[in-house]
């Protein structure tokens, strides 16, 4: 077997890890279009790179037919590369949306790496203590009522640190689901601030066989992009998110 056999039988079995990843990825962690506003598309990038990349080339340079001590040599590259694989993952996995959540007037994607582990544990249920590996949840933060914890909250966020992070005000969507509803806006202020955004909800329109007057929207922020979230008009339900920057 010549090395660029070798080397592209190593490219197609890594090309199928790779698949297998990006459809983690893509389908669960970082669901459309959450994906590339989360920055998935950089991660994956980085990711993909080091899977096709450093194993298929080390075998191209190292493999030799018949060379004494080849299989050792393959069993290190493997190893190195699923070591850095491994190493990809984690880091992407840390990274991954774990909570959609709407608190005011608005939806803020919180990443597993920025909720401090201290503050997930006094989350105010018991799945809001955890972070899922199936997809972000959807959830609310309701506004303490207690003036100190409400000066607390608001000295944190002045830091940096806004309610969306602190789990332990977080209730189910549905309950706080008609007091966003007040503050959402309508698809006619979409169009009249954001031209360009037409066509898009339009085509959601269409696929949804739904109107102007059946939706809303609110912002949506995420680390490397802002969304608009679509409500329906007459009982908050989340229906979608388009990539669309409402500012």
């Amino acid at each position: 077997m010549s090395r660029w056999k070798a080397a592209s039988i190593h490219l197609s079995i890594s090309a199928i890890v790779g698949l297998l990843v990006f459809a983690l990825l893509f389908l669960v962690w970082y669901p459309q279009p959450l994906f590339e506003a989360s920055g998935g598309q950089q991660l994956i990038v980085l990711l993909l790179g080091v899977d096709l990349v450093l194993g298929p080339l080390l075998t191209l340079i190292l493999f030799k037919s018949g060379k004494k001590g080849m299989a050792l040599d393959l069993g290190l590259i493997a190893l190195i590369q699923g070591a850095a694989l491994l190493y990809g993952t984690h880091v992407i996995a840390q990274a991954r949306p774990a909570f959609i959540v709407a608190a005011i007037d608005r939806f803020s994607v919180v990443s597993a790496n920025e909720l401090d582990p201290a503050d997930l544990a006094k989350g105010s249920a018991p799945e809001y203590r955890s972070m899922s590996w199936t997809g972000p949840r959807l959830v609310a933060a309701r506004l303490p009522t207690d003036v100190d914890r409400l000066n607390a909250l608001a000295f944190s966020g002045a830091e940096g640190k806004d309610i969306e992070k602190f789990p332990e005000f977080y209730v189910p969507y549905e309950q706080e689901a008609a007091a966003l509803l007040k503050r959402a806006k309508s698809a006619e202020s979409l169009r009249r601030s954001i031209p360009e955004a037409a066509p898009l909800l339009d085509a959601w329109l269409r696929d949804k066989g739904r109107s102007d007057s059946e939706i809303v929207w609110t912002p949506v922020n995420a680390r490397r992009a802002s969304l608009i979230m679509l409500l329906d008009a007459t009982t908050g339900a989340v229906l979608g998110a388009l990539p669309i920057d409402p500012w």
